[in-house]
């Protein structure tokens, strides 16, 4: 049976066990702010070729074809991101709460945290990837023509 009391002294234990998740929380929200403003930007640009206010059909030339298809693929790729980051910061805010459940209640959670935090640090991988990947179709599908010199 589980101790009923709570020592004090590890209530600040636990709160520095959680610190380590907490920080790793921080990094993983300012990526999904990085991600998240890329597929507005996508959104946009696609909203901007495509006319989606317009009532009628628009005869779209293979440029803009090509275009609208490089960026759904973006789209999917940036939103494929944004969900396994999402993953990721709610499995560290449930490593966070196991951690504190266990100080609380006496229980033992060392196989659920490490679960836990490994799944964690697997979708944030995996996230991070769909991102490269759309960062890299995003520099195959801009180039910038540099003018040449008027002599």
């Amino acid at each position: 049976m589980p101790n009923s009391t709570v020592n004090l002294g590890d209530v600040p234990h636990a709160i520095q066990l959680a610190l380590a998740p907490v920080f790793l929380l921080t990094g993983i929200a300012g990526m999904l702010n990085v991600m998240a403003g890329r597929l507005a930007r996508i959104i946009d640009r696609g909203r901007n070729l495509t006319g989606s206010e317009a009532q009628e059909p628009i005869a779209y030339s293979e440029i803009v074809k090509l275009e609208i298809t490089g960026l759904e693929r973006r789209r999917h790729f940036a939103s494929s991101a944004i969900t396994a980051c999402n993953f990721a910061a709610l499995l560290v805010c449930t490593v966070i709460a196991a951690l504190f459940i266990e100080v609380l209640f006496q229980v033992e959670l060392k196989w659920i945290v490490g679960i836990l935090f490994t799944g964690s640090t697997l979708a944030l991988v995996i996230g991070l990837a769909y991102f490269l990947r759309e960062v890299h179709l995003a520099t195959q599908t801009v180039r910038i023509k540099i003018p040449a010199p008027n002599h």
